[in-house]
């Protein structure tokens, strides 16, 4: 394989990650717990934040609820993973090294 080949893949390659990034920054993805629900771009920047429990929070309640936060980002991060894993996946072997 010539140079020049090798460089037009490389180039082919980038373009492609490129698009794929984009494409999952644009992408939702929604986190629950039960009492919480956190959406979040692809590119981890959080859209929304709601809170599904009904009533009052006690202040026992409060410390639920802040667990509940975390549980319901864990989530969502663990789906944009899986999702980045999905897209680029591909292209973990070739980038060893470069990125």
């Amino acid at each position: 394989m010539n140079m020049q080949n090798l460089m037009a893949q490389a180039q082919k390659m980038q373009k492609d990650i490129m698009l794929k990034k984009e494409e999952l920054e644009k992408m939702e993805f929604v986190g629950k717990s039960e009492w919480v629900e956190m959406t979040f771009t692809g590119g981890r920047v959080l859209k929304s934040a709601k809170i599904l429990k009904q009533g009052p929070i006690s202040d026992e309640d409060k410390e639920i609820l802040e667990d509940m936060i975390v549980i319901a980002t864990k989530d969502a991060f663990i789906q944009i993973n899986q999702a980045m894993n999905d897209k680029l996946g591909q292209y973990a072997g070739a980038l060893d090294g470069l990125m």
